[in-house]
């Protein structure tokens, strides 16, 4: 999953995740691996197979990109080296200025250890909390500075 796998519906207003990972050229073998790279979890990258936690990653990789305007790792070259680095644990610096409570969510997202990794349940309840404060604290400035 990576942000070219986002729609928009202008029909109905919605958002829609359209992720076609499990597909790919069928002159690859079954096993290979096929997708953006940035945005696959290490455990995919090692042969381990894909679990639930391996969306989350991918999810933590789009919370950067929503935060820094740009792809992870876009200049590096997606490469043998980039998949190493992945593997030894490399992740995208976190952007100067993003909230704390993201940020954290965000590395909490991209753990290595795919157990470490908040359900979907759980990554829902805390975008919520996050959105909400976020609001909350927007319209307490805006009231602010109405009232001074």
């Amino acid at each position: 999953m990576h942000s070219g796998n986002i729609l928009y519906s202008e029909y109905n207003g919605g958002w829609h995740i359209s992720d076609f990972g499990f597909c790919g050229p069928a002159d690859k073998p079954l096993g290979s691996i096929y997708g953006n790279l940035p945005y696959i979890a290490p455990e995919v990258i090692n042969g381990k197979g894909y679990i639930f936690a391996s969306d989350i990653y991918s999810i933590g990789m789009l919370m950067w990109e929503i935060s820094s305007g740009q792809p992870p790792f876009a200049g590096f070259d997606h490469d043998y080296d980039l998949v190493m680095k992945i593997m030894n644990g490399m992740r995208p610096q976190i952007v100067q200025g993003t909230p704390l409570e993201y940020s954290s969510l965000m590395e909490q997202c991209w753990d290595a250890d795919p157990l470490k990794r908040p359900d979907f349940d759980t990554l829902d309840d805390k975008i919520t909390e996050i959105r909400k404060s976020y609001y909350q604290n927007k319209n307490e400035n805006i009231n602010s500075n109405f009232l001074t």
